[in-house]
């Protein structure tokens, strides 16, 4: 499987750049005028592991493939676009379709980039955001609860619907929703206050290291958790040089991390995901599977018939992987364990499944 990640905001606070940051491109229009981009834009990045050209290496492999993450750059919103100010609710649509939200809050100042408000003020921004998100979730609701649509409703997504209703006109806590109710469920639902969310802050080169007054504030009423701080433009430059001018400029400027490697971390994290690897002489792969996968189920991301056929998954973690450099020392060295249907695949772990067809 892989996830998908819609980057949203008010105009020009730098989803464009970021997006082409993100995947190297310059697909996305980034200008100094708001709703320059009206379609939306996607783009599929590989997902950076280091662990899999350390197996490759053992496995003597001809080729890498990475697992893979989607970025979806959706034109900005503004206040009252539920109602179909600015691009309306064709945006809001495009925000259903994705796995997690990324919030781009601008927390920076520039007299060269317009803001379509007359101050910075990173919280108010995100409130106008969230609001819009929320009188299109309500809408959608009332509509599919009204007499001539509810009968077509399966009890369960009935139930969601209510309770979304209740916690959205009585603001209680979003995160009790997901004690009550499994997570695909959830998300067939397509109510977007119900999306797992990661905050941006996009800050000028002078506050990437440890933000500005704007990021401080809105970390102070959001957190840290979902909250990352990026340059935009930063993430631009990086994407330019080669590997080793890369490693120099990140070292010169404080930067540990780049803004992808960040947001893969917070997304995996917050939807709960775990990779597992394939390795052999033709290939070395990773698969993005959710933690707490039965192995059939991580099977079947290969192929349907790997999870129908299921026997049992050969075995080996990442570290007896390489410690025992490879598949036939870790069996003689007992690592490598045969594990059948009720087998929870851990990240790291190294599967080969033996099936019937």
């Amino acid at each position: 499987m892989s996830f998908k990640c819609g980057i949203v905001g008010l105009p020009n606070v730098g989803k464009s750049t970021l997006f082409n940051a993100l995947t190297n491109s310059s697909k996305a229009h980034a200008a100094n005028f708001p709703f320059c981009t009206i379609d939306p834009n996607i783009g599929i990045v590989p997902v950076p592991d280091s662990r899999l050209e350390n197996l490759a290496r053992i496995s003597k492999s001809k080729k890498i493939i990475n697992t893979t993450i989607s970025f979806v750059d959706i034109a900005g919103l503004v206040k009252g676009a539920s109602k179909g100010e600015g691009l309306g609710n064709k945006f809001l649509s495009h925000i259903r379709e994705v796995d997690a939200i990324i919030h781009m809050i601008r927390c920076f100042d520039s007299n060269d980039i317009q803001n379509v408000n007359t101050s910075v003020n990173p919280i108010r921004d995100l409130e106008i955001i969230e609001t819009e998100m929320m009188l299109a979730d309500l809408e959608s609701i009332n509509k599919r609860l009204e007499k001539n649509n509810k009968k077509n409703l399966e009890e369960l997504q009935l139930k969601i619907l209510e309770t979304s209703l209740d916690y959205i006109n009585n603001d209680k806590d979003v995160s009790i929703m997901k004690t009550k109710f499994d997570k695909k469920s959830l998300n067939q639902s397509g109510l977007l206050f119900l999306k797992p969310k990661i905050f941006v802050c996009n800050v000028d080169e002078q506050s990437i290291q440890n933000g500005n007054n704007y990021s401080d504030a809105f970390i102070k009423k959001y957190g840290k958790d979902k909250t990352l701080i990026v340059s935009a433009d930063i993430e631009n430059q990086i994407n330019g040089l080669d590997k080793k001018e890369r490693e120099n400029y990140m070292k010169i400027i404080g930067l540990k991390q780049t803004g992808l490697d960040m947001i893969i971390q917070k997304g995996y994290k917050i939807l709960e995901l775990d990779t597992y690897f394939t390795s052999g002489p033709e290939e070395t792969r990773a698969w993005t599977i959710e933690k707490n996968c039965p192995a059939p189920k991580a099977a079947g991301e290969i192929h349907t018939d790997f999870e129908k056929g299921f026997i049992r998954a050969e075995t080996v973690s990442y570290e007896d992987f390489i410690t025992n450099n490879g598949w036939i020392n870790s069996k003689t060295n007992g690592k490598m364990r045969l594990e059948g249907k009720d087998y929870i695949v851990r990240d790291g772990d190294i599967l080969n499944f033996r099936f019937n067809t």
